[in-house]
Order: structure tokens, then C-alpha cells, then sequence
């Protein structure tokens, strides 16, 4: 029978998030059920509750950054069994046919993946029309799309790594990182402190730009050798051309072609912040040195697993604030701040009765 599931949830745009109770399916053949003890916070779960990347569907429970123990599993599932300590991304389905899915890049199906929230629910079993998110206490996933969390990883800095750690650790490996590279990291934020400590444990030389020295001892202990300021003409002018790659980070519209001019020939600026308005590009800059701008898009399963699996072995975890579901609108006011060193996560155990 259905399971019923507390849950934070946006009912409108303009509203705070509130408690709200609804049904999650019964584990299907193929399902795994997972207790949620940890849900991580990620700046897509503001703009979507707030109708900021396209009109959202309410009640809309957000959530894509969850961490939990099984607590049931199916009659086909295999790989899971109950007390397994396990995560769920963005996505909780793909149509497992095209040739994305058939590459195990999922995040990339042309039909377009389920995601863990705000998507059509394809799998029915319920009153809900859409998928509703890690908000909640409870979730039912296809095995395909649950991870396994290594033993080594506390559960409450685990849960950011399925968004903010592949999202950086997928561009990362696509583009070659490895020892001598020169990476450099647009905003130490969720995502940007993720991308420090995964390309310096993958051997290459980290700078970190920002807007002020804010935050210069942090990105130093994080694995970073060098600190620009964008502000600083001169710096930024003796650093041109040196940088293999650049992740872009920044989910706010921004100037981005004094950046461009810092990539070495054949480098490429990933782009990975959630923008909603356009950021003006000039073609000679990118001619000169056939420099590319690029997008990437979080990571397949089997790469996110892989992530998991790098992160435990290298000792790498995200930097968290843990705090009560009662407390998710003051984190969503404060984020817009920029006041999180470096993730919220949302204690889930704490959801009152």
C-alpha cells in the first residue's frame, strides 16, 4: 500500500515552504525505499520552488541531494538490500533506450530524464502527478538510479555530492584533468568548493577568482595554490592565458569575457551555474586561441557512483550547515546571500510529527 511521507513543500511562487503530507508508491518490482535521514540544499531547488526557470507545478516538494538508509527493496532488486546507506541525484528515470542512456549519460536522454522533482511521474501508483523530491522522509526509486554511499562518508556531507559533487566531477574528468593541468574556479560557493578539492585531489594546479579575499583561506585549505581578484587589472592581466580549464560556477548573470581571455590556447570555460539571463560573448577572443565556451550537465549513474567512490578514497567530503526543515526558508533567504560555507543539508530526522 501507499507509503505515506511528511514533507517541506512550496504551494506558490511567492510563499514560504510549509509542511505537507502526501503518498509515495509501494516498492514495485524494480523499486528500492529509502528512509531519508539527510537532504542537501542546491540553488536549483530556490529557482525552481520560486517559478524562476519556468512556471513549477504546487504543492512542489524540492530536493535532489539525498542521502538515506534502504528500507525495503523489491522482488528484482539485487544490488540493494534493507540498511544499505544510499543516495539519489537529480534524476529517479530516464527512457534507458536512446543513445545517451545507452552510454550511461542519462542526464543527457533525448526524451528528457525524470527528474527527482517537478517531472511528470511516469510511474504512477499514486494521487501525485509529479515527482515530489528529498524534502521528505521517505522516497521510493528505481534501483537503476539509486547509488551506493561508501561507509567512509557520513551520510550528511554525502548528500550534497549527488548534485554539487558530480556536477563538478563530471567536466572535470570529461576535459582531462590530471596531474599539470591548470584549473581555475569561478566562485567558492556549493559547487565551486567541490570543484577545488576534486581537481586538486585529481593532481592539478587550482586557482580560485572571486570577488573579494573573502573567502582566500578556506580556498587555500581546500586544495587551491593561487587566489585572483576580478577587480585586479593587473592580476588578471599577468594570469592571461593560463588556465586549461576554467569552471564557471556563478548562478547569477555575470561578465564573463575578461574571464574568456584567461584561457590558454584550446581552453575551455565549462559553464555550470544555473543562469537565467544571457551573458554576452565576443567571438575574437575565443578565435585568437580557439578557446571554447561549454556546458555540462550533473553526470550519469555509473560517473556519479564513480564520484562517490573517488570521494571516499581521497578523503573528500563537502563542507555543511546542517539545519531543521523548519529553518529551509531561512537557508533559501540566506543563500541568496551567499551566507552557507558551503551546503546546507537538511536533517530530516528533525521533521516534526
Amino acid at each position: 500500500m501507499p507509503i505515506a511521507t511528511r514533507a517541506f513543500a512550496a504551494t506558490a511562487a511567492d510563499k514560504p515552504l510549509t509542511p505537507y503530507s502526501f503518498e509515495r508508491r509501494d516498492p514495485g518490482p524494480d523499486d528500492v525505499l529509502i528512509d531519508i535521514k539527510f537532504s542537501g540544499i542546491c540553488h536549483s531547488d530556490l529557482h525552481m520552488a520560486r517559478s524562476e526557470t519556468g512556471p513549477a507545478h504546487y504543492p512542489l516538494v524540492p530536493g535532489h541531494e539525498i542521502a538515506g538508509v534502504v528500507a525495503a527493496v523489491g522482488a528484482n532488486v539485487t544490488r540493494f538490500k534493507e540498511g544499505d546507506r544510499v543516495g539519489v541525484g537529480c534524476m529517479v528515470d530516464s527512457c534507458r533506450e536512446c543513445s545517451s542512456c545507452q552510454e550511461g549519460l542519462e542526464q543527457y536522454c533525448v526524451p528528457g530524464f525524470t527528474g527527482t522533482y517537478g517531472a511528470k511521474d511516469t510511474k504512477g501508483g499514486t494521487a501525485e502527478t509529479i515527482t515530489q523530491g528529498g524534502y521528505s522522509d521517505h522516497i521510493t526509486v528505481d534501483q537503476h538510479f539509486v547509488l551506493s554511499i561508501p561507509d567512509s562518508l557520513p551520510l550528511d556531507v554525502a548528500a550534497p555530492l549527488l548534485c554539487a559533487g558530480v556536477t563538478t566531477y563530471s567536466p572535470l574528468k570529461t576535459w582531462g584533468v590530471g596531474p599539470g593541468s591548470k584549473v581555475a574556479v569561478i566562485g567558492l560557493g556549493g559547487l565551486g568548493h567541490m570543484a577545488v578539492k576534486l581537481a586538486a585531489a585529481m593532481g592539478a594546479e587550482v586557482t580560485v577568482l572571486s570577488t573579494s579575499d573573502r573567502k582566500k583561506a578556506d580556498a587555500e585549505r581546500m586544495g587551491a595554490k593561487h587566489f585572483l581578484i576580478n577587480s585586479d587589472k593587473a592580476a588578471m592581466k599577468a594570469a592571461a592565458e593560463s588556465f586549461d580549464l576554467i569552471i564557471n560556477t556563478v548562478s547569477a548573470t555575470h561578465e564573463i569575457s575578461s574571464q574568456v581571455q584567461l584561457l590558454a590556447r584550446d581552453g575551455t570555460m565549462v559553464m555550470l551555474g544555473l543562469t537565467t539571463e544571457g551573458l554576452p560573448v565576443y567571438a575574437v577572443p575565443l578565435l585568437w586561441r580557439r578557446r571554447r565556451i561549454a556546458g555540462s550537465l550533473i553526470g550519469g549513474i555509473a560517473e556519479t557512483q564513480e564520484m562517490l567512490n573517488f570521494c571516499a578514497e581521497h578523503g573528500i567530503a563537502c563542507e555543511i550547515e546542517t539545519i531543521a526543515p523548519d529553518q529551509i526558508n531561512e537557508a533559501y533567504e540566506r543563500m541568496l546571500k551567499s551566507d552557507v560555507r558551503y551546503r546546507f543539508v537538511i536533517d530530516m530526522e528533525k521533521l516534526a510529527a
